[in-house]
């Protein structure tokens, strides 16, 4: 669990946990209003300023459980804020400390060009009303007494998609958001979230129907070194999944494809960047269009996996599960054929798992389904490792220079060289978050006490290059484009 923001993950849970609860008896919808009572019974507040405040917090986090907006109106974003929650932030900006001298010369004042500071008995005073944030009045003051208040979301946002109303309740855009999950961890009173498909999940599983559990890479070594492939595995098929794949397979069939791809860009003096990122990719559309076409035809692995399974069985229901929040955006937003039909992150996982009294227990390492390089596509690098190897396996010399683009701001960096005609590597490997999927913003525990898990288990693997782990797989038998 992360640390940071633990109260708010606790409460997050629970309502998940309710919520799948309620779904696998079948009377969520008689029964979702009982939540907010149950997990905030009174008669006093907890964390807000009255219990009706916390139940209302509650019955919009239901919503977004329910894969629904938290409020009437739905952009369609699968990141939404939460308003009843943010109203607690404060909506000033820029505020006046007890270091104003209330001096003569008034260099705020005379530099605010919107009538927004005024003269006080002890200090002046900023009216948030007609403050513009545009910072004049904090760079005037000779005594730096007008301190900045950097609201959490909207500084983590790595592509400025965040704003305030008039009323200084949060704001996505949602054409510049590339769905990548940064704000919702950095908010300390929990106000935005991501939509859920718990309970389409849960029904589909109900159902009957065959539901297959896809779980990330990034996994091994986040829930410690005896926790394996083998002990999710173990889990989900008792939790109602019909079969379980690793995708790490999806790296490798990734991998050999993209490496197809990259030496035919090669040739033709074209310049590449990865497309198994889908907040990078996101970044790139909707930041830098002009270099959409530069973006690999090679699906993600999540897509790679999904349309192996559709292939034997063309009536599965395919299930991804990982630490990405853009994963989600990937299936509704890019809208690939044969993709994932659903994404959960871990936190959404484990709390259908509680619902069921279903726990992670110590397996034999013995379930393998990808080669080493498919089991590092998730960390940074990981993704230039395993191309290069499968150039190398297939008879190539795998001299190519990647920018290996290690977090959003990495990503900027390359993607704005590339649009100015300056890169000089050959192509650019994306990753949104820091050190890769691994540092997911629902990744569960810190990325260097999981890396040191994940190497244990990496390392007890066996020594299969990329081609070879995939000749038992028909790879013919679907598309590995987009």
């Amino acid at each position: 669990m992360r640390y940071a923001d633990a109260n708010v993950i606790k409460i997050k849970h629970a309502v998940l946990e309710e919520v799948a609860r309620l779904a696998f008896a079948g009377e969520l919808e008689e029964r979702k209003d009982e939540i907010p009572y149950t997990l905030i019974p009174g008669p006093t507040a907890q964390f807000r300023c009255c219990i009706y405040k916390e139940r209302e917090i509650i019955r919009q986090r239901v919503r977004l459980a329910e894969g629904k907006a938290p409020g009437p109106e739905d952009e369609g974003n699968v990141i939404q804020v939460i308003s009843s929650a943010c109203e607690d932030c404060p909506i000033s900006s820029y505020t006046v400390t007890e270091n104003c001298q209330n001096c003569l010369g008034k260099a705020c004042i005379n530099a605010c060009k919107f009538g927004a500071i005024e003269a006080g008995r002890h200090r002046t005073h900023i009216d948030a009303t007609k403050c513009k944030e545009c910072g004049k009045c904090a760079e005037a003051c000779p005594y730096n007494a007008i301190a900045h208040l950097k609201r959490p979301c909207k500084f983590s946002c790595p592509v400025d998609a965040i704003s305030y109303d008039e009323y200084g309740i949060s704001v996505i855009d949602e054409e510049k958001c590339i769905r990548c999950g940064k704000c919702i961890h950095s908010c300390p009173f929990g106000a935005i979230g991501s939509k859920t498909w718990i309970v389409d999940v849960i029904r589909a599983i109900t159902s009957g129907k065959r539901v297959y559990a896809m779980l990330a890479p990034a996994t091994e070594g986040q829930f410690g070194p005896e926790i394996t492939m083998a002990s999710w595995r173990k889990a989900m098929k008792e939790l109602g999944f019909a079969e379980f794949v690793e995708v790490g397979l999806g790296g490798d069939l990734t991998a050999k494809s993209e490496a197809q791809e990259w030496k035919e860009a090669q040739e033709e003096g074209k310049k590449k960047v990865t497309s198994c990122c889908p907040g990078f990719v996101n970044m790139v559309r909707r930041h830098y269009p002009e270099l959409d076409d530069a973006v690999s035809t090679t699906v993600s692995p999540m897509c790679a996996v999904s349309r192996l399974i559709k292939a034997k069985d063309p009536e599965a229901v395919t299930v991804f599960i990982g630490p990405c929040i853009a994963k989600k955006s990937e299936v509704v937003d890019q809208k690939i054929e044969g993709n994932a039909d659903y994404v959960l992150t871990y936190s959404e996982i484990r709390a259908i798992m509680r619902a069921k009294g279903v726990t992670l227990e110590p397996q034999e390492n013995t379930y393998q389904e990808s080669s080493v390089y498919g089991k590092r596509f998730g960390n940074s690098g990981g993704v230039t490792a395993a191309v290069v190897e499968s150039l190398k396996e297939s008879g190539g010399d795998g001299d190519i220079k990647v920018y290996r683009a290690n977090g959003a701001a990495e990503c900027k960096k390359a993607l704005l060289l590339m649009k100015a005609g300056r890169l000089p590597e050959d192509f650019i490997e994306g990753m949104a978050c820091d050190g890769g999927c691994v540092g997911g913003p629902s990744s569960f525990k810190d990325q260097m006490l999981a890396k040191k898990s994940r190497d244990m288990l990496i390392g007890e693997a066996d020594d299969r290059g990329i081609c070879d782990n995939l000749k038992n797989y028909d790879e013919a038998s679907f598309s590995m484009h987009r």
